[in-house]
Protein backbone atom coordinates (compact mmCIF):
# COMPACT_ATOMS: atom_id res chain seq x y z
CA UNK A 1 0.00 0.00 0.00
CA UNK A 2 1.37 3.54 -0.69
CA UNK A 3 2.39 5.51 1.79
CA UNK A 4 0.21 8.86 2.50
CA UNK A 5 1.81 12.14 3.93
CA UNK A 6 0.62 13.03 7.11
CA UNK A 7 -2.10 15.57 7.17
CA UNK A 8 -1.06 18.90 9.46
CA UNK A 9 -3.17 19.88 12.15
CA UNK A 10 -2.95 22.03 14.89
CA UNK A 11 -4.18 20.48 18.09
CA UNK A 12 -5.90 23.24 20.56
CA UNK A 13 -5.55 21.41 24.07
CA UNK A 14 -6.61 24.05 26.43
CA UNK A 15 -8.20 21.81 29.50
CA UNK A 16 -7.99 18.71 27.46
CA UNK A 17 -5.93 15.82 29.10
CA UNK A 18 -2.69 15.30 27.57
CA UNK A 19 -0.98 11.98 28.89
CA UNK A 20 2.97 11.64 28.84
CA UNK A 21 4.64 8.18 29.38
CA UNK A 22 8.19 8.90 30.69
CA UNK A 23 9.80 11.28 32.22
CA UNK A 24 13.21 11.81 30.75
CA UNK A 25 14.96 13.53 28.38
CA UNK A 26 12.39 13.64 25.46
CA UNK A 27 9.39 14.61 27.87
CA UNK A 28 11.41 17.33 29.07
CA UNK A 29 11.57 18.62 26.11
CA UNK A 30 8.48 18.23 24.92
CA UNK A 31 6.36 19.12 28.14
CA UNK A 32 7.10 23.05 28.24
CA UNK A 33 5.36 23.39 24.54
CA UNK A 34 2.16 21.14 25.72
CA UNK A 35 2.29 23.33 29.19
CA UNK A 36 2.11 26.48 27.42
CA UNK A 37 -0.61 25.06 25.42
CA UNK A 38 -2.88 24.80 28.32
CA UNK A 39 -2.98 20.76 28.52
CA UNK A 40 -4.42 19.08 31.87
CA UNK A 41 -1.21 16.97 31.48
CA UNK A 42 -0.69 13.70 33.29
CA UNK A 43 2.84 12.18 33.38
CA UNK A 44 3.37 8.71 33.85
CA UNK A 45 6.65 7.43 35.04
CA UNK A 46 8.50 5.60 38.14
CA UNK A 47 11.38 8.54 37.84
CA UNK A 48 11.88 12.04 35.88
CA UNK A 49 14.91 14.45 35.03
CA UNK A 50 15.06 16.78 37.64
CA UNK A 51 13.57 19.65 34.92
CA UNK A 52 10.76 17.46 34.90
CA UNK A 53 10.06 16.93 38.75
CA UNK A 54 10.54 20.82 38.74
CA UNK A 55 7.25 21.23 36.48
CA UNK A 56 5.64 18.60 38.65
CA UNK A 57 6.83 20.40 41.79
CA UNK A 58 4.96 23.59 40.34
CA UNK A 59 1.65 22.20 39.89
CA UNK A 60 2.38 22.87 35.90
CA UNK A 61 1.59 18.91 35.56
CA UNK A 62 0.73 15.42 37.67
CA UNK A 63 2.65 13.47 38.03
CA UNK A 64 1.98 9.50 39.20
CA UNK A 65 5.36 7.67 40.27
CA UNK A 66 4.87 4.71 38.58
CA UNK A 67 5.01 2.61 35.13
CA UNK A 68 2.15 2.49 32.60
CA UNK A 69 -0.33 0.01 32.94
CA UNK A 70 -3.56 -0.32 30.58
CA UNK A 71 -6.18 2.08 30.81
CA UNK A 72 -3.72 5.18 31.61
CA UNK A 73 -4.88 6.31 27.88
CA UNK A 74 -8.67 6.09 28.38
CA UNK A 75 -9.75 9.42 28.41
CA UNK A 76 -6.79 11.11 26.86
CA UNK A 77 -7.19 13.43 23.50
CA UNK A 78 -2.96 13.33 22.67
CA UNK A 79 -0.44 10.55 24.03
CA UNK A 80 3.26 11.49 24.03
CA UNK A 81 5.24 7.48 24.47
CA UNK A 82 8.48 7.98 25.48
CA UNK A 83 9.57 5.47 27.82
CA UNK A 84 12.77 3.15 27.63
CA UNK A 85 10.68 -0.10 27.59
CA UNK A 86 9.85 -0.54 24.36
CA UNK A 87 7.05 -3.44 25.45
CA UNK A 88 4.98 -0.72 27.08
CA UNK A 89 5.65 1.53 24.31
CA UNK A 90 4.14 -0.72 21.90
CA UNK A 91 1.29 -1.70 25.03
CA UNK A 92 0.27 1.82 25.02
CA UNK A 93 0.90 2.76 21.31
CA UNK A 94 -1.71 -0.21 20.84
CA UNK A 95 -4.24 1.39 23.93
CA UNK A 96 -3.93 4.26 22.06
CA UNK A 97 -5.07 2.80 18.82
CA UNK A 98 -7.86 1.24 20.53
CA UNK A 99 -9.49 4.22 22.32
CA UNK A 100 -8.53 6.33 19.21
CA UNK A 101 -5.89 8.89 20.91
CA UNK A 102 -3.32 10.60 18.40
CA UNK A 103 -0.01 9.17 19.62
CA UNK A 104 3.32 10.07 19.11
CA UNK A 105 6.30 7.56 20.05
CA UNK A 106 9.58 8.52 20.34
CA UNK A 107 11.09 5.29 19.82
CA UNK A 108 9.21 4.38 16.49
CA UNK A 109 7.89 6.62 14.63
CA UNK A 110 6.17 4.24 12.49
CA UNK A 111 3.87 2.95 14.51
CA UNK A 112 2.85 6.05 15.73
CA UNK A 113 -0.72 7.93 14.58
CA UNK A 114 1.07 11.32 15.30
CA UNK A 115 4.63 13.32 14.23
CA UNK A 116 5.89 15.86 16.19
CA UNK A 117 7.27 18.29 14.00
CA UNK A 118 10.13 21.04 14.40
CA UNK A 119 8.81 24.20 15.33
CA UNK A 120 9.69 27.88 16.11
CA UNK A 121 7.60 30.68 16.86
CA UNK A 122 7.09 34.40 15.99
CA UNK A 123 5.62 37.44 16.53
CA UNK A 124 2.07 34.88 17.14
CA UNK A 125 2.89 32.56 14.45
CA UNK A 126 4.04 28.78 15.19
CA UNK A 127 6.32 27.39 11.77
CA UNK A 128 5.75 23.76 12.24
CA UNK A 129 7.79 21.40 9.57
CA UNK A 130 7.07 18.08 8.96
CA UNK A 131 8.42 15.64 6.46
CA UNK A 132 6.32 13.70 4.25
CA UNK A 133 6.75 10.22 5.43
CA UNK A 134 8.46 8.16 7.93
CA UNK A 135 11.30 6.45 5.36
CA UNK A 136 12.53 10.35 4.42
CA UNK A 137 12.21 11.75 8.20
CA UNK A 138 15.65 13.50 8.42
CA UNK A 139 15.64 16.40 11.73
CA UNK A 140 18.05 18.09 10.77
CA UNK A 141 16.48 19.20 7.65
CA UNK A 142 13.44 20.01 8.92
CA UNK A 143 15.11 21.63 11.54
CA UNK A 144 16.76 23.75 9.08
CA UNK A 145 13.92 24.52 7.53
CA UNK A 146 12.01 25.72 10.52
CA UNK A 147 14.67 27.76 11.29
CA UNK A 148 15.11 29.80 7.81
CA UNK A 149 11.19 30.07 7.91
CA UNK A 150 11.33 32.15 11.37
CA UNK A 151 14.45 34.28 10.85
CA UNK A 152 12.95 35.29 7.82
CA UNK A 153 9.85 36.18 9.60
CA UNK A 154 11.55 37.64 12.11
CA UNK A 155 13.71 39.82 9.86
CA UNK A 156 10.87 40.61 7.18
CA UNK A 157 12.88 38.80 4.09
CA UNK A 158 12.22 35.02 3.93
CA UNK A 159 15.26 34.04 2.50
CA UNK A 160 16.02 30.51 1.76
CA UNK A 161 18.55 28.84 4.42
CA UNK A 162 22.38 28.82 3.80
CA UNK A 163 24.33 26.31 4.58
CA UNK A 164 25.78 26.67 8.28
CA UNK A 165 28.59 24.86 9.37
CA UNK A 166 29.07 23.71 12.53
CA UNK A 167 32.02 24.45 14.59
CA UNK A 168 33.87 21.44 17.01
CA UNK A 169 33.86 23.11 20.76
CA UNK A 170 31.93 24.47 23.56
CA UNK A 171 30.08 27.74 23.55
CA UNK A 172 28.91 29.51 26.87
CA UNK A 173 25.76 30.69 25.84
CA UNK A 174 23.42 32.97 28.33
CA UNK A 175 20.05 32.07 27.80
CA UNK A 176 18.55 35.11 28.80
CA UNK A 177 16.20 35.55 31.94
CA UNK A 178 13.40 32.45 30.87
CA UNK A 179 11.51 33.93 27.95
CA UNK A 180 12.80 31.93 24.85
CA UNK A 181 12.89 35.14 22.65
CA UNK A 182 14.91 37.16 24.94
CA UNK A 183 18.17 35.07 24.07
CA UNK A 184 20.34 36.62 21.62
CA UNK A 185 20.35 35.74 17.67
CA UNK A 186 23.60 34.14 18.08
CA UNK A 187 22.61 32.21 20.97
CA UNK A 188 19.54 30.51 19.03
CA UNK A 189 21.94 30.14 15.71
CA UNK A 190 24.28 27.97 18.62
CA UNK A 191 21.83 25.84 19.73
CA UNK A 192 20.41 24.71 16.22
CA UNK A 193 23.81 23.92 15.26
CA UNK A 194 24.86 22.26 18.56
CA UNK A 195 25.13 18.11 18.41
CA UNK A 196 24.98 18.30 22.21
CA UNK A 197 23.12 20.60 24.94
CA UNK A 198 24.48 20.83 28.75
CA UNK A 199 21.71 23.02 30.18
CA UNK A 200 20.60 24.49 33.81
CA UNK A 201 17.87 24.18 35.40
CA UNK A 202 17.21 27.56 35.21
CA UNK A 203 17.78 27.91 31.48
CA UNK A 204 14.82 29.28 29.13
CA UNK A 205 13.18 25.58 29.21
CA UNK A 206 11.41 26.35 25.59
CA UNK A 207 14.18 26.38 23.65
CA UNK A 208 14.99 23.04 24.35
CA UNK A 209 11.19 21.90 22.47
CA UNK A 210 12.95 23.69 19.32
CA UNK A 211 16.13 21.13 19.39
CA UNK A 212 15.82 18.25 16.80
CA UNK A 213 15.71 14.57 18.19
CA UNK A 214 19.29 13.93 17.07
CA UNK A 215 20.34 16.38 19.72
CA UNK A 216 21.79 15.16 22.98
CA UNK A 217 20.21 17.07 26.12
CA UNK A 218 21.96 16.47 28.97
CA UNK A 219 20.70 17.95 32.54
CA UNK A 220 23.61 19.45 34.22
CA UNK A 221 21.83 18.78 37.57
CA UNK A 222 21.85 14.64 36.63
CA UNK A 223 25.80 15.05 36.02
CA UNK A 224 26.87 11.95 38.19
CA UNK A 225 29.94 13.83 39.80
CA UNK A 226 31.21 11.14 42.24
CA UNK A 227 34.69 12.00 43.56
CA UNK A 228 34.16 14.99 41.75
CA UNK A 229 32.61 18.37 42.77
CA UNK A 230 29.61 19.20 40.60
CA UNK A 231 30.90 21.77 38.84
CA UNK A 232 33.76 19.82 38.07
CA UNK A 233 31.68 16.92 36.54
CA UNK A 234 30.31 19.42 34.16
CA UNK A 235 33.47 20.64 33.10
CA UNK A 236 34.42 17.17 32.40
CA UNK A 237 31.82 16.52 30.37
CA UNK A 238 32.23 19.60 28.42
CA UNK A 239 35.37 18.88 28.13
CA UNK A 240 34.87 15.09 27.10
CA UNK A 241 32.14 15.54 24.47
CA UNK A 242 33.88 18.11 23.02
CA UNK A 243 37.12 16.27 22.28
CA UNK A 244 34.88 13.93 20.50
CA UNK A 245 34.81 16.43 17.84
CA UNK A 246 31.34 17.66 19.06
CA UNK A 247 29.69 21.08 18.84
CA UNK A 248 28.32 21.61 22.25
CA UNK A 249 26.78 24.35 23.90
CA UNK A 250 26.71 24.98 27.61
CA UNK A 251 23.25 26.95 27.91
CA UNK A 252 22.86 28.89 31.32
CA UNK A 253 20.15 30.95 32.43
CA UNK A 254 20.90 35.23 32.31
CA UNK A 255 24.63 35.99 31.60
CA UNK A 256 27.45 32.99 32.01
CA UNK A 257 29.14 35.43 33.72
CA UNK A 258 26.57 36.85 36.17
CA UNK A 259 26.65 34.31 39.33
CA UNK A 260 26.72 31.12 36.52
CA UNK A 261 30.02 30.06 37.33
CA UNK A 262 31.01 30.47 33.77
CA UNK A 263 34.84 31.57 34.11
CA UNK A 264 35.40 28.75 35.73
CA UNK A 265 33.70 26.58 32.63
CA UNK A 266 36.34 29.22 30.21
CA UNK A 267 39.35 28.43 32.70
CA UNK A 268 38.71 24.57 32.60
CA UNK A 269 38.12 24.38 28.55
CA UNK A 270 41.57 26.60 28.17
CA UNK A 271 43.44 24.44 30.55
CA UNK A 272 42.36 21.50 28.06
CA UNK A 273 42.73 23.24 24.56
CA UNK A 274 39.31 23.22 24.02
CA UNK A 275 37.82 26.08 21.98
CA UNK A 276 35.54 28.37 23.76
CA UNK A 277 33.12 31.01 23.14
CA UNK A 278 31.28 33.24 24.66
CA UNK A 279 27.89 34.47 24.20
CA UNK A 280 26.57 37.03 26.57
CA UNK A 281 22.79 36.88 27.90
CA UNK A 282 20.88 39.00 29.13
CA UNK A 283 20.89 39.12 32.68
CA UNK A 284 18.11 38.64 35.04
CA UNK A 285 19.19 41.30 37.39
CA UNK A 286 17.87 43.79 34.76
CA UNK A 287 15.67 42.12 32.71
CA UNK A 288 13.19 40.67 35.44
CA UNK A 289 12.64 43.82 37.26
CA UNK A 290 11.97 45.66 34.34
CA UNK A 291 9.64 43.05 33.07
CA UNK A 292 7.56 43.61 36.29
CA UNK A 293 7.98 47.36 36.00
CA UNK A 294 10.55 48.51 38.00
CA UNK A 295 13.89 50.40 36.50
CA UNK A 296 16.90 49.48 38.54
CA UNK A 297 17.68 52.96 38.33
CA UNK A 298 15.27 56.28 37.68
CA UNK A 299 16.16 59.95 37.64
CA UNK A 300 16.09 61.48 41.26
CA UNK A 301 15.55 58.22 43.14
CA UNK A 302 18.85 55.73 42.56
CA UNK A 303 21.63 56.66 40.55
CA UNK A 304 23.26 53.04 41.23
CA UNK A 305 22.29 49.89 41.92
CA UNK A 306 24.05 46.53 42.95
CA UNK A 307 23.99 43.20 42.15
CA UNK A 308 24.34 40.85 44.88
CA UNK A 309 24.31 37.19 45.83
CA UNK A 310 22.13 36.02 48.29
CA UNK A 311 23.11 31.95 48.38
CA UNK A 312 24.68 32.97 51.72
CA UNK A 313 23.40 34.34 54.55
CA UNK A 314 25.32 37.41 55.66
CA UNK A 315 26.31 36.07 58.92
CA UNK A 316 27.99 32.87 57.02
CA UNK A 317 31.49 32.76 57.06
CA UNK A 318 31.44 31.74 53.35
CA UNK A 319 29.94 35.92 52.37
CA UNK A 320 31.96 37.41 50.78
CA UNK A 321 29.20 40.56 50.48
CA UNK A 322 30.15 43.72 52.39
CA UNK A 323 26.11 44.22 53.53
CA UNK A 324 27.00 46.92 56.19
CA UNK A 325 28.16 49.08 52.99
CA UNK A 326 25.01 48.25 51.26
CA UNK A 327 23.11 49.32 53.89
CA UNK A 328 24.86 52.68 53.92
CA UNK A 329 23.96 53.11 49.84
CA UNK A 330 21.07 54.92 48.31
CA UNK A 331 20.44 53.44 45.36
CA UNK A 332 18.95 50.04 44.68
CA UNK A 333 20.30 46.54 45.68
CA UNK A 334 19.32 43.67 43.78
CA UNK A 335 19.30 40.20 45.35
CA UNK A 336 19.62 37.20 43.16
CA UNK A 337 19.48 33.23 44.79
CA UNK A 338 18.17 34.80 47.94
CA UNK A 339 14.24 34.02 48.70
CA UNK A 340 14.87 31.46 51.59
CA UNK A 341 17.68 34.30 53.08
CA UNK A 342 15.40 37.25 52.49
CA UNK A 343 14.58 37.07 56.23
CA UNK A 344 18.46 37.20 57.74
CA UNK A 345 19.23 39.54 54.90
CA UNK A 346 16.45 42.57 55.68
CA UNK A 347 17.68 42.09 59.39
CA UNK A 348 20.86 42.85 58.74
CA UNK A 349 20.24 46.05 56.05
CA UNK A 350 18.03 47.59 58.80
CA UNK A 351 21.19 46.61 61.62
CA UNK A 352 22.69 49.21 59.75
CA UNK A 353 20.95 51.70 59.10
CA UNK A 354 18.55 51.04 56.42
CA UNK A 355 14.63 52.00 57.11
CA UNK A 356 12.34 49.27 57.98
CA UNK A 357 10.14 50.91 55.40
CA UNK A 358 12.43 50.70 52.53
CA UNK A 359 10.03 49.04 49.60
CA UNK A 360 10.71 45.56 48.48
CA UNK A 361 9.47 43.76 45.61
CA UNK A 362 10.19 39.71 44.72
CA UNK A 363 9.55 38.96 40.99
CA UNK A 364 9.21 35.44 40.75
CA UNK A 365 9.93 33.72 37.48
CA UNK A 366 10.21 36.49 35.54
CA UNK A 367 9.79 37.34 32.10
CA UNK A 368 7.94 33.76 31.89
CA UNK A 369 4.23 32.73 31.58
CA UNK A 370 4.37 32.54 35.24
CA UNK A 371 5.70 35.94 36.63
CA UNK A 372 4.52 37.40 39.55
CA UNK A 373 5.27 40.57 41.26
CA UNK A 374 5.01 40.55 45.75
CA UNK A 375 5.52 43.45 47.32
CA UNK A 376 6.48 44.47 50.72
CA UNK A 377 8.94 46.41 52.70
CA UNK A 378 11.61 45.12 54.44
CA UNK A 379 10.01 45.09 57.80
CA UNK A 380 7.84 42.74 56.55
CA UNK A 381 8.92 41.00 53.74
CA UNK A 382 10.22 37.57 55.70
CA UNK A 383 6.57 36.81 56.76
CA UNK A 384 5.41 38.08 53.21
CA UNK A 385 7.38 35.47 51.53
CA UNK A 386 5.97 32.78 53.70
CA UNK A 387 2.70 33.83 53.47
CA UNK A 388 2.86 34.50 49.58
CA UNK A 389 4.38 31.51 49.02
CA UNK A 390 7.14 33.21 47.11
CA UNK A 391 9.62 30.11 45.57
CA UNK A 392 12.99 30.30 43.66
CA UNK A 393 13.78 31.90 40.81
CA UNK A 394 13.07 34.87 42.12
CA UNK A 395 14.83 38.10 41.52
CA UNK A 396 14.28 40.91 44.79
CA UNK A 397 14.34 44.03 44.46
CA UNK A 398 15.53 46.53 47.45
CA UNK A 399 15.12 50.17 47.30
CA UNK A 400 13.15 53.32 46.16
CA UNK A 401 12.69 52.52 42.62
CA UNK A 402 9.96 49.67 43.40
CA UNK A 403 7.48 52.24 43.89
CA UNK A 404 8.52 54.50 40.58
CA UNK A 405 6.34 52.45 38.13
CA UNK A 406 2.82 52.08 37.02
CA UNK A 407 2.37 48.87 39.10
CA UNK A 408 4.48 50.18 42.31
CA UNK A 409 3.67 50.31 45.27
CA UNK A 410 1.66 53.55 46.08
Amino acid sequence: MAEHPAYPVGLRLTGRRVVVLGGGQVAQRRLPALIAAGAAIRLVSPEATPSVEAMADAGEIAWEQRPYADGDLADAWYALIATSDTDANAAASAEAERHRVWCVRSDDADQATAWTPATGHSEGVTVAVLTTSARHRDPRHTAAIRDAVVEGLRDGTLVAPHQRTRTAGVALVGGGPGDPDLITVRGRRLLAEADVVIADRLGPRDLLAELPPHVEVIDAAKIPYGRFMAQEAINNALIEHAKQGKAVVRLKGGDPFVFGRGMEEAQALAEAGIPCTVVPGISSSISVPGAAGIPVTHRGVAHEFTVVSGHVAPDDERSLVDWPSLARLTGTLVILMGVDKIGRIAETLVAHGKSPQTPVALVQEGTTAAQRRVDATLATVAETVVAQEVRPPAVIVVGEVVGVGPHGAA
